[in-house]
């Protein structure tokens, strides 16, 4: 009898299932019909009468002045040499500005110049993927956030290909699927990584792992099974994507583990203004009255500040029990809002506490010639982030001359200070102690000795120029315009 019953209940409910999904694909394809509609009625033929191709960037914080921002402008400015017969279209949230003064931006902070005009899509509702609005679940949030500012996006510009160029992966099967379009994606930072499931699983206390939760058993395999959801998510709709462009080593094995779609997948390191640095002249530093050692990242959590001031703490502590020059610690970063100036007052607290405060400076958002005069002058120049996915901080250092000491992991360690023809061109650490070490070996060396490491530095970088990013940039979305 409840075999019977099972089976009166259970076929009906497969029955009701199966119209469910004919009607839902009955629905996505009438939306697919309805958006090319619009696409043809929108779209007009160039002045050579062919009708012009169309390929729209998603970067809702174009005007933001950061690295991804310099990848955005590089990314379109070559394109725009290659083809003659494209629009570049750029969505973004940035309605505060005008798309002359955007690229106007563009081209102060960057030195990027565009050959042609580009077309500016102005959306509303960016406040959907602001990580403010999700106190609780915010990768999730942020993401679903994503898909409805995507489909404000396509409703008010349907392009032939689509780049995401902001790890906006969940908007891919929109304009593919919906969209029609070819799509692809160049990825900085993995939304989510196996690094951040094995913290949780491991129930590590970090920056994006709350102590309540690390330390209730219940509360950390919650979390577990939610970021595990999650990846599986973020793996469907990344391996969408028909390009797929990684900025290093370590990105590149995070997509490949959670996308697996290592076909279409390519690093494309970002492009660094490498040759405004290596214009510095570079000699030998004879004067021993003071060393400077120079940090440039901006003041946010994962940046680990504090890391720095205790171990240039500790190595001044070591240097003052013998006749040595003066150490001094030059802190430069931007400050983006005022968590970050919070943030900065407690690092000077944390100077104070360490009896440091007379030997480390703070310089915020400083002008370029300023920081490009502190690389100049400096001997080491400092990171310590841990995981940094690329580090073009790090590039900066290198090409300005100055002696890297950089966290042994992501970025800086598989793609920047590694050996460069055989030549040392930098150094590692991971810790306290490590760095306190390290930073007493460098000064240690002498001037022919720390040259020679720095000419290698430099020679080593040209795989991060503007020229070389745009080979390889090319080459990757070629089968987009096949």
């Amino acid at each position: 009898a409840c075999f019977r019953l099972l089976c009166s209940l259970l076929i009906p409910a497969l029955f009701l299932s199966g119209i469910l999904c004919v009607c839902l694909v009955v629905l996505l394809w009438g939306i697919r019909l309805w958006i090319q509609q619009r696409k043809k009625q929108s779209t007009s033929a160039g002045t050579d009468g062919k009708q012009p191709l169309v390929v729209a960037f998603f970067h809702p914080y174009c005007n933001a002045g950061g690295g991804g921002e310099r990848v955005l402008w590089c990314a379109i400015r070559t394109l725009q040499k290659k083809y003659r017969n494209v629009t570049c279209v750029v969505y973004t949230g940035d309605r505060d500005a005008t798309g002359e003064e955007i690229v106007e931006g563009a081209f102060r902070r960057f030195n990027i110049k565009l050959p042609h005009p580009v077309k500016f899509v102005f959306l509303e509702k960016r406040y959907l993927v602001e990580a403010s609005l999700y106190p609780h679940f915010t990768l999730l949030g942020q993401s679903f956030g994503s898909v409805f500012l995507g489909w404000e996006a396509l409703l008010k510009c349907v392009p032939d290909i689509y780049i995401d160029s902001m790890g906006y992966a969940f908007t891919l099967p929109l304009f593919k699927y919906l969209g029609g379009c070819r799509v692809g994606c160049y990825v900085h930072y993995p939304t989510i990584s196996t690094d951040m499931l094995s913290i949780v699983r491991n129930q590590d206390t970090r920056f994006n792992n709350a102590a309540f939760i690390t330390n209730n058993p219940l509360l950390s395999k919650f979390k577990l099974v939610y970021y595990y959801f999650f990846a599986f998510m973020y793996g469907l709709v990344g391996s969408c994507s028909d390009v797929i462009m990684v900025n290093s080593s370590w990105t590149l094995n995070h997509i490949l583990s959670l996308w697996r779609a290592g076909a279409c997948t390519t690093v494309v390191y970002p492009p660094c203004d490498v040759q405004t640095f290596l214009d510095i002249p570079l000699e030998e530093k004879k004067s021993t009255t003071e060393y400077s050692i120079v940090s440039v990242s901006q003041f946010r959590p994962e940046k680990d500040h504090p890391l720095q001031i205790r171990a240039f703490a500790k190595l001044l502590k070591e240097k003052r029990l013998g006749q040595q020059p003066s150490l001094k610690l030059i802190l430069i970063g931007g400050c983006r809002n005022q968590q970050d100036k919070e943030r900065v007052d407690n690092l000077k607290r944390l100077c104070v506490e360490l009896g440091v405060s007379n030997d480390v400076t703070f310089r915020i958002n400083i002008p370029f010639e300023e920081l490009k005069r502190h690389l100049a002058e400096a001997t080491i120049g400092l990171h310590t982030m841990w995981n940094e996915h690329f580090g073009i901080g790090v590039v900066e250092c290198m090409a300005a001359g100055t002696i890297v000491l950089a966290h042994n992991s992501g970025g800086p360690k598989l793609d920047i200070v590694v050996p460069y023809e055989g030549h040392i061109t930098g150094f590692l650490a991971e810790n306290e102690d490590n760095y306190a070490e390290t930073m007493a070996y460098i000064l240690s060396l002498s001037p022919e000795k720390r040259l020679e490491i720095r000419e290698n530095a430099r020679r080593s970088v040209n795989r991060f120029s503007d020229q070389h990013f745009e080979e390889t940039f090319l080459l990757s979305v070629d089968p987009l315009f096949k």
